[in-house]
């Protein structure tokens, strides 16, 4: 929820808020014990000050009630850029010139939903794994990656946000809050993350912006879900359109991040940013075909057609 910080001489902040329910937890003393962990990791997640992780100002209590305090993001979340209304909005108010540039390089129509281009889906890609390994590098897993937690912000750049679900490694949470559709494989078989848990969140949320639906749509059962999360690594030239099947280095870079094995995915951020099939090698791969564009450029001019949520 959003809010006002308010100052001396009658001027505010606006701020976003997290609010923790006790709800959720069996007694006072494991909520407490739960929102002293959490206050800790949102401290240290502060101190990172990365470009690409939503700031952290601080932890307060409010009639019982614990609430993370995080900078508010003049942006929109990927699931709500998603939304295929917006291509529809940008169609009508934009002029051909305009809309032929964006539905090229940037965002075009998809099978279920809005699917980006290769190109700008990479760059957004590259900001996440930034953002991800200055967590990881303070042995911190984010613990819930996914469309909604990951916004763009109107400047064109990328921020992780919501950390409400992350913790230290070795301290895991009293009461799990990942998100099934996204949790790696041994997340919801065990129950346990390990450190590059977050890529293979991530590779299915690379995967659903270069495909334009998510392939795990039509599951309904647990079952269901970790035999699509076992095989698709397999399948996944299926699930992709062709201006990304082609290029079989970024199939291969979605592939090692969401492999079900963790032992044969990238092993960590840095590694799925920086090795050979990783996503920098991506990138160049684009700019060397002409696929590039002026990113930061391109995705304000996008965004200029969309609106905030009501």
């Amino acid at each position: 929820m959003l809010a006002d910080r308010l100052g001396s001489l009658d001027v505010s902040l606006r701020v976003a808020l997290k609010l923790f329910s006790p709800l959720l937890y069996p007694d006072t003393d494991s909520y407490l014990s739960e929102m002293s962990q959490t206050a800790q990791v949102a401290m240290k997640i502060a101190e990172i000050q990365e470009d690409h992780l939503l700031d952290v100002h601080n932890f307060i209590e409010s009639s019982g009630i614990q609430i993370m305090v995080m900078e508010w993001v003049d942006g929109f979340d990927l699931n709500y850029l998603m939304e295929s209304r917006w291509l529809r909005t940008m169609a009508e108010a934009a002029g051909k010139e305009r809309w032929t540039r964006i539905n090229d390089v940037v965002i075009t129509a998809g099978p279920t939903q809005s699917r980006l281009k290769p190109g700008v889906a990479v760059h957004v890609l590259r900001e996440c794994l930034s953002g991800l390994a200055a967590l990881h590098r303070s042995n911190i897993v984010h613990g819930d990656v996914k469309p909604s937690n990951i916004m763009l912000k109107r400047t064109a750049s990328t921020k992780v946000i919501d950390f409400g679900s992350a913790f230290e490694i070795g301290r895991p949470r009293i009461q799990p809050a990942w998100t099934p559709r996204y949790a790696a494989p041994e997340v919801i078989e065990t129950g346990k993350f390990e450190m590059n848990s977050d890529l293979a969140s991530l590779g299915y949320v690379f995967l659903e912006l270069v495909a334009g639906r998510s392939p795990f749509d039509n599951v309904k059962t647990k079952a269901e879900l970790l035999d699509v999360k076992h095989t698709l690594h397999d399948q996944v030239e299926n699930v992709l359109p062709r201006d990304v099947r082609r290029d079989t280095g970024l199939v291969e870079l979605i592939r090692r991040m969401i492999h079900p094995d963790c032992s044969e995915r990238f092993s960590s951020p840095d590694d799925a940013h920086l090795s050979p099939d990783g996503a920098a090698a991506a990138q160049r791969r684009l700019v060397l075909g002409d696929l590039s564009s002026e990113y930061e450029i391109d995705i304000r001019d996008w965004l200029m057609f969309v609106s905030a949520p009501d």
